[in-house]
């Protein structure tokens, strides 16, 4: 008689990787699957994004569009209700400056160094901008440093195979263009005329240069936000009304519609897009519903308006157990880093549009 060897091996063997992870904090996988919260929670997205990037940086130690990069450029907002940010990141911009700062500019033009010193210089100036609430020295030297490494072209080099926020020096340029008027007082403080004239290049890339996709128009109506003087009013409304075009029935947007698979970065994750199952009909996400509320809250679109409610309580009622909201990754199936975005932007969305403050008064 034959004799069968039955094998049992426990599901946990099979669990997918955890999201971030260092030698004291661990952060579960982001999943689709995961169940929703009940009712919204500030604590446990705030905790969410606090563990993300200090575990980042504990076991990385870089600084990363997807985390660490969006950790500074949005967190020191969220101050008022969340309290100062985790020095620990801040730390981590300031020494990965100090380090790029010794590069010659062969070096600092390869690989993702640009977008390092454009996410630097961008995360400290909103850090002095919202946290220390005066303009630093280093954050002056990252501004400098930034635009002395600028191309002639008036953008930077880029790494082009991680859609949606390392994907093309149009997305990169739109950061640059917000560190260099979110930080307080600085461009008016520029008497270099190499700087001055600097600044004027990244504008003139930005005015004329064809964004790569309609995700590219959304982040340049966000940085016009910011540098009142880069867009005419008429080119800002058109880029409201695209955003609204957007929107879907449920509230929300997503992240999918804003591009042609072949158009993100490199189009080398087209393949990948196209054989999603929810590739023709793609349900809204967090990281694109967060960013078009605050988006067009920093465009005007008043609170009361009722197309901009209904994304509030998509993002209200999309809320996942872990505080994160859901978003998966255009480039790979397995860490889905998206939605560390995914639960920023919300957060900031709210903020702007008066939930965080309802709650907290309550």
């Amino acid at each position: 008689m034959k004799r069968i060897l039955l094998l049992f091996v426990s599901p946990v063997l099979f669990a997918a990787a955890p999201q971030y992870q260092s030698p004291d904090i661990t952060v579960p996988a982001a999943s689709s699957d995961e169940p929703m919260l009940k009712a919204f929670s500030l604590t446990k997205a705030n905790d969410y994004l606090e563990k993300g990037a200090i575990a980042w940086t504990r076991k990385r130690n870089c600084v990363t569009c997807h985390t660490t990069g969006t950790y500074m450029q949005i967190r020191p907002e969220l101050t008022p209700f969340l309290g100062k940010p985790t020095l620990e990141i801040h730390d981590l911009l300031t020494d990965r400056l100090k380090e790029l700062s010794g590069l010659n500019k062969e070096q600092l033009d390869k690989g993702t160094n640009p977008a390092q010193m454009i996410y630097i210089a961008a995360g400290l100036a909103e850090w002095d901008r919202h946290v220390d609430k005066k303009l630093s020295a280093q954050t002056k030297a990252a501004l400098s440093l930034m635009l002395e490494n600028q191309k002639e072209s008036g953008t930077w080099s880029t790494v082009d195979c991680w859609p949606p926020l390392e994907s093309s020096a149009f997305q990169e340029a739109t950061v640059a263009a917000m560190a260099v008027s979110t930080a307080p007082g600085w461009r008016k403080s520029v008497k270099d005329e190499k700087l001055e004239g600097r600044i004027g290049l990244l504008q003139k890339y930005l005015r004329e240069t064809e964004p790569p996709n309609d995700y590219g128009s959304v982040v340049l109506l966000w940085a016009a936000t910011r540098m009142p003087d880069l867009l005419k009013k008429e080119r800002q409304e058109k880029l409201v009304d695209l955003l609204w075009s957007h929107q879907r029935k449920d509230g929300g947007w997503s992240l999918r519609t804003f591009s042609t698979p072949e158009k993100w970065g490199s189009g080398n994750r087209a393949a990948k897009l196209r054989a999603e199952p929810e590739f023709k009909n793609p349900p809204s996400d967090g990281h694109m519903t967060g960013l078009a509320v605050l988006v067009l809250r920093e465009a005007g679109v008043p609170t009361k308006d009722a197309r901009l409610q209904k994304g509030v309580k998509w993002l209200l009622a999309n809320q996942r157990e872990s505080g994160r909201w859901w978003t998966r990754s255009l480039n790979t199936d397995k860490y889905h880093y998206i939605t560390y975005s995914g639960t920023a932007y919300p957060l900031l969305a709210l903020m702007k549009c008066g939930v965080i403050s309802d709650l907290a008064s309550r």
